[in-house]
């Protein structure tokens, strides 16, 4: 099965924080599953890497090359489609990653790994 990471969630996997629970660690286990990432995320924590909202060693590129290549997880590009969804979408939830990975769930047609429990205001699959 196919999904996409809210970038919280890539952030824990890598912390290997007690917040993602067994469930969630069990998808990323299993070799069956595909993990996708946005680069909507990797733009998220380069911008919270620059403005020292978030710390994390190294290069932004270092970052992804160690703990989204290492961990077998596919870069998902952001295309036009993807874009022209962001019209179709309430605007219930102002946060502009999050509505842009939302959009490409629809898209995509992939459910989200992530506790944001505003990705439930959209027509997107939410496991966590």
């Amino acid at each position: 099965m196919k999904y996409l990471l809210d970038t919280h969630a890539l952030l824990w996997l890598i912390d290997d924080s007690p917040q993602l629970g067994n469930g969630i660690k069990d998808v990323f286990l299993n070799e069956d599953n595909t993990i996708f990432l946005s680069v909507a995320s990797i733009w998220e924590i380069a911008i919270k890497k620059g403005g020292e909202k978030l710390q994390i060693p190294g290069t932004l590129s270092g970052f992804v090359a160690d703990h989204v290549r290492g961990n077998k997880i596919d870069i998902l590009p952001i295309e036009l489609n993807h874009l022209y969804q962001l019209e179709n979408l309430e605007f219930n939830h102002k946060d502009p990653f999050d509505r842009l990975i939302i959009s490409q769930a629809i898209v995509e047609d992939i459910p989200v790994i992530s506790k944001d429990k505003a990705f439930d205001d959209y027509p997107v699959g939410r496991i966590w």
